[in-house]
Order: structure tokens, then sequence, then C-alpha cells
């Protein structure tokens, strides 16, 4: 007999088809044979164990007072370190995915794919990258004859890269197209039922059984010839794109999209084909994040083991774009979770390649050295709700003669490594820290750098130097040095850096009464060492560990560092700070401070980034860490863009219109803005997004607020101001700044 649990606290459960069978486990009350259930007004998830396994399946509130019942079982194979998970093989052509093989790299085309010879070049050019397959929009019957022309054009200039049809609202368009593509991608979103209205729709169960007899009757077929052709899919759920039947019972939520691509796996199982994966894309990596952990935790209670792709849809360009793609694809890469991966720029589908090579190599050295640390058991984090851990802000303590209580910001600090020789030209400094310059003297913005750290004072004598860190200090700026450095130039009001083997010595006693220390631990010390911590004053910990390590994870030890901080009622604000090697590629900074910090800043765990890296600009780090925060959807400094990477159904010049775009709107903190090619994945691809710019037809585009359509078909050439005149009306403009004048004589 199949069984689930639920928390005791639950009452009132509902049975919709069989009775209940209760009984008592701890805290928990089993309900037996149950797919589904109601508590008051909302509805929850049972899950039906179906492994040979446990019958019990034990499902527990996501956090304290938390409404989202998820499995007790870990979402992945090891909290204490990285280790692949275990899938089976899918074959894609002649390409194999799973935990038995190299984490793949794909990309897609951007080209009208009615336009055979510019598809045939461009899939060429991908090929030629290294990418491992490619995805072809495929949107009417159009296209799907020309896809037949485009892969006999391939197989006669020898091209055999596997070729992945998308399909959106096309059944019929998937089953001719599935006749000569390597695999199929279906949106569960979109397939079978209509495009979302955002209405909240009252199901009663006969309802919802009827819709899921429709789905299966929809896409049976597909899976049919499929399995007659020998071909792959993907059962692709985007946060975007969920169904008004899916979010009116689950809401538009991780949970959401797990059950919308689990009702079509189960009618995969059902006719015995299990040559697909699963993908959970959302734009916001937080969600995104929280949605692949959801699922790997439920295939685990089924028993399942089908691979997973991975990817932050609309993620946008450049280093945003590589950002958002590192922090979502990197966290779950570093948990040993992902087989493929596609990094969505909004550039050239060949510009994908190497960033995503990057991270799947990052993923792929973890899981081979099984990166991590000594076990620990792990009871204060939240894999599948966001719930920060914030440390405490410094409070200033009387006698103090500088404001403390600047040198961190409560949503996430940025912090700098400065050089002697910057200190040489202040005004420079000061514009490179992002401060705004009156007079010549700094006042911090909305995005200047919170604290810096000097690894060097200036000498005594050095007047000009030290006037230029007291100007800092005089605007709550934080000014942190080595401990051997302060106590032989003593420099007023610094903060002084400690590590966790100086603390014993005493050293740091010798220092003024009241000095405000740093405490620089590597997190993987032995729980004896970090004891010590309870009877230190600091203001904020620097996670530090060497980036050279090759046995230790950076991720695993910080998890550790703060499971001990939460089980002893520590509260100091953490930093990562993470120094990278000299002569370290900026695509590979970007994806390590992604991957490494972002994957704790995800979970809540962190206050902020210090990046060191001697040979990279200094406004590129700054940026980089503003963006990190962002990203992690913390410390909001600049307008967020929620922008497509453009594929065949795009209906403008993506990469030029988003370059207008930003240009003009780039000074918005605040202020999200989707740039959408088209509306295939619906209106809650932009759910994030307080404006959108949607190509509603050639040369014409629909505005939007939030997900509400306002303007409809207006010129191209119109539209970046028709946007401009639309935030104004809404009143989230402000004229951009201009550059301060000094005034001094």
């Amino acid at each position: 007999m199949a069984t689930g649990t639920v928390p005791a606290s639950f009452m009132e459960l509902k049975s919709r088809e069989h009775g209940l069978g209760f009984g008592k486990s701890m805290d928990f009350v089993k309900v037996s044979n149950l797919q589904r259930v109601k508590f008051g007004r909302s509805k929850v998830l049972v899950i039906r164990n179906s492994s040979s396994g446990s019958d019990v399946a034990e499902l527990q509130a996501a956090s304290e007072g938390s409404p989202l019942l998820v499995p007790r079982q870990k979402y992945c194979e090891s909290i204490h370190k990285t280790v692949r998970r275990k899938t089976r093989t899918v074959m894609v052509g002649n390409v194999a995915i799973g935990s038995e093989h190299p984490i793949r790299v794909q990309t897609m085309t951007t080209t009208d794919t009615k336009d055979v010879g510019a598809t045939v070049e461009q899939v060429m050019r991908i090929a030629d990258m290294g990418a491992d397959l490619v995805r072809i929009t495929v949107q009417g019957k159009r296209e799907a004859d020309a896809c037949y022309e485009i892969k006999n054009t391939l197989v006669q200039k020898n091209y055999t890269i596997p070729l992945v049809a998308d399909i959106h609202f096309a059944p019929s368009v998937a089953m001719r197209v599935a006749e000569c593509f390597d695999k199929i991608r279906v949106n569960p979103g979109n397939f079978a039922d209509r495009r979302a209205q955002f209405e909240t729709l009252e199901y009663t169960e006969d309802d919802y059984q009827k819709e899921l007899e429709h789905i299966e009757q929809v896409f049976s077929p597909l899976v049919e010839k499929c399995k007659k052709y020998g071909r792959a899919m993907r059962i692709g759920t985007n946060h975007g794109s969920l169904s008004d039947r899916i979010m009116s019972y689950y809401g538009d939520s991780p949970r959401g999209m797990v059950e919308s691509a689990f009702e079509f796996a189960r009618i995969c199982r059902k006719l015995d084909y299990h040559n697909f994966l699963f993908s959970m894309k959302a734009s916001n990596p937080v969600v995104m994040v929280q949605a692949y952990r959801l699922l790997v935790a439920e295939m685990n209670v089924q028993g399942w083991d089908y691979p997973l792709h991975l990817g932050v849809t609309e993620a946008g360009e450049g280093e945003d774009g590589r950002m958002k793609s590192a922090i979502g694809i990197g966290t779950l890469l570093q948990d040993g979770l992902g087989d493929t991966i596609r990094v969505s720029l909004t550039e050239p589908p060949e510009e994908e390649i190497d960033p995503c090579r990057r991270l799947a190599n990052l993923g792929m050295r973890a899981t081979e050295l099984q990166q991590g640390v000594a076990p620990f058991e792990e009871k204060h984090r939240h894999y599948f709700d966001f719930q920060r851990r914030t440390g405490q802000l410094p409070i200033q303590k009387e006698g103090e003669e500088v404001d403390y209580r600047g040198v961190l910001h409560r949503d996430g600090s940025v912090l700098m490594s400065v050089s002697l020789d910057q200190l040489k030209t202040p005004e420079l400094l000061y514009k490179s820290l992002a401060a705004k310059l009156v007079v010549g003297m700094p006042f911090k913005d909305l995005a200047t750098v919170d604290s810096i750290l000097l690894r060097e004072l200036p000498p005594a004598d050095d007047s000009d130097a030290r006037l230029a860190l007291k100007r800092l200090t005089d605007i709550s700026m934080g000014v942190i040095t080595p401990l051997s450095e302060q106590l032989t130039k003593p420099l007023p009001n610094a903060m002084v850096l400690v590590n966790l083997k100086e603390l014993p010595s005493g050293a740091y006693k010798l220092l003024p009464e009241g000095t405000r220390l740093a405490v620089s631990v590597r997190g993987d010390e032995p729980y004896e060492d970090l004891e010590i911590l309870k009877n230190v004053d600091a203001t904020m910990l620097f996670h530090d560990l060497p980036y050279t390590e090759d046995k230790i994870s950076r991720v695993h030890a910080a998890r550790r560092l703060f499971e001990f901080l939460s089980e002893n009622a520590l509260d100091f604000p953490v930093i990562h700070h993470i120094q990278f090697p000299n002569s370290t590629h900026r695509d590979d900074l970007v994806i390590g401070a992604g991957s490494n910090a972002g994957a704790l800043l995800v979970d809540g765990l962190g206050d902020g980034i210090l990046l060191e890296a001697p040979d990279q600009d200094f406004d590129f780090l700054r940026n980089t860490s503003f963006n990190l925060l962002q990203g992690c959807r913390m410390r909001n400094t600049k307008t967020e863009y929620v922008s497509c990477p453009s594929c065949g159904r795009t209906l403008f010049d993506l990469q030029e219109i988003s370059a207008e775009i930003r240009e003009k709107t780039s000074h918005l903190p605040g202020v999200s803005i989707a740039i959408m090619g088209c509306i295939v994945n619906g209106p809650g691809e932009m759910a994030d997004a307080d404006f959108g710019y949607v190509g509603g037809a050639p040369g014409k585009i629909d505005l939007y607020v939030g997900k509400t359509v306002v303007k409809r078909a207006i010129e191209m050439e119109r539209a970046t101001d028709a946007l401009i005149q639309l935030i104004k009306d809404h009143g989230r403009w402000v004229d951009p700044p201009t550059e301060e004048q000094d005034t001094g004589n």
C-alpha cells in the first residue's frame, strides 16, 4: 500500500477518491492511498510512491509555518560534498545524456526556421564551436516542413549534431517533426492547455480529472511516435507559462512547475516510454533553484532517475546574463545536479557555448574530485523556500568617533580591496568606489561600495593618503586592515582583520579597547577551533577558503560554517571573500563568483561579497559584485532586465532593441523591464517585471504592465519612447543623473 505523510498540524483532510488511514508517526500523520488532499482552501500534493523501496514518502513543511509541503528526503546525493546524481541514460541521436556521461552543452538557433540556408549555416557554426546539441524553434507546418530539408542538408555536409524541436501550442507540428529531428521539447504549460489568462479557476475533482484525461489524449500520440522512431523528449516547464489549471491548484510556484511536468511524465511512464528528461526554467535564479530541488526530491520519492536539463531562462546579455546563469546553474552543479545545460543570452547563439562549457567544466571538476568537507548534520538551511539568515548589522557604540552603521548594507554589502597606489589619486578612488563627489568630497550613493580592505596601510607620515581614508570613514565607509598593519602603523577608526589562528594568541587584545574586528575563517576548521567565535565581539566574518583548494568545496565549507553559527545562535554578518588567481578569465571570474557565492546567497546564507583579482579592472569587480547581489534578489542597484535570448519566433532584432532600451533606461534601480521577442511563453515569463516590451506581430510591439497588456500594435520605431512614457505614467521614471561638477575654487 502506497503511503504519504503530512504534518499532524494539517487537519480536515479530505480524500478525492479514497478513505483515510491515519497512524501517528512522531509529529506526522500517515495518509494512505492519496494523490491530492485539501486543508482549508489550499490544495496539497501528497505523493504516491511507485518505487520498489520504502512505501512511506514523508512530507514536511518547507519551513516553520509554510503551507508548502516538501519531501523529507534530500534533493541531492550528499549535503557535505559534490556527488553527481545517478540517472539513467537518455539518447539524443548519437549523444548520450546522463550521469555516466559528460555534462552536455547546447544552444538554440535565432534564424527564421523557414530560411533553411541561414539555419543550416548557424547550426554548423554552433557545432564548430563545440556544442553537443542545438535546438530549433518549430512553430508551424511550414517550419516543420523546413526541418526535413535542414536535417538532410546538415547530413550531406557531414554534420551529425542532434537537432531538437522546440514546440509550443502545436501537437500536430510535434508529430510531424518527430519523424526527422532527434528530440522534441514540449512545454507542459501550453502543449495541451490553452494559453494562461491568469484567471483563478475553481475545479471540482471531476473537472480536474477530465483535464488530465484531455492531456493524455493529446499527448499520448506524440509519446508513441517518439517510441517508434527512437526520439528523445524534454518535458520543459517554464515558470512563466504554467496553465491556469495548474496555477489555480498549486499556485504560480515551484510546486506548480513540478506537478505540471509530472502530469506529462506519468503519461510517458504509463506508455513505457523513458527516453526523456526534465527542465524547470525561470528567469529568477532563486525560483529556478527551488524548482529543480523540489523536482529531484520528488523524483527520489517516486524512485525516478531521469536526467536534468539546466537553464535560467531570459537571463539577458553580457555579465548580467552570465551571472544569472552562473547563480542558477552553478548552484545546482555544486550539488551534483544537471546533465545538460544551456546559458540563455541575448547574444548570437555561438556566444553561449563558451560560458556554457566553462560552467560544465566547473560542474564536472567538482564531481570528479568530489569536492566537499567532513560530514556534518545540516538542520537550518532551507532548500525549497527562500529564508534569509540576516546577520546583526553593526550597532553604534558609545564613544565611537565614526558611524559604523554604514559599513554593511542591510540588503547585501559590497566590499572592495584597495591598494596604496589608488590612495595617491583620492578623487579617482572615490569615483571608482561609486561615491558621489560634491566639491571633491565623497558621499555615499545607491551603489557605493560599503567597506574597503586595505592590506597595507600608508606610512604614518603620508598625510594625504591618511586624509583620503579619513574622508571615507567619515561617510561611514569601513576601512579594514590586517592586524599586523594596525599594530605597526595604526589608522584611527580602522577595523582590524584577524584570522581564526590569530585569535588564540590574544595579539588583537593589544589594540585599543573597542577596536572593531573582522574575523576570517575557512569553514572547514574543527568545531573546537570555531568555538572561540562564541567569545569574540566581531563586527563581521569573512568566509575565505583559498580558491586553489582542490578537494575542499567552498560552498560546502560555508554551509558547514553557517550551520555552526545557527546552532550556536551566533548572528555575525558573513562576507563571502573570494580571491581569484592571476590571469583568471573574466567569464571564469563571473561564473566562479556566481557558482560559489551565489550558491549560498540563493539560500539566504551571507551578507555580502568581496571579490579580489589582482589583474582585473576595479570597476569590473565592483559591477560584478553588485550584479551578484541583484541576481540573488538581494540588493537592487540598477534596472533589472528580463531579456529573452531570441529564437526563430522573434519578431524584431532583439540584440539591437535590447541595447537601445538599456541605454535609455539603465538608471532606474527598482524597476524591472522585460524585453521579449514574442509572447510564446506567456506573460507569466515576465512575472518579475514591472513593464514589458513584447513582439506582437512583425514590426509591432505590445506593451505590458505586469502581466497585463496595456498598449497593442505600436510601431516599432515609436515603441521605446512609448515604453518610457508608460514608465513615467506609472510614476517610476527619474531623469538620468548628470555628472556632478566640482564647484571648488
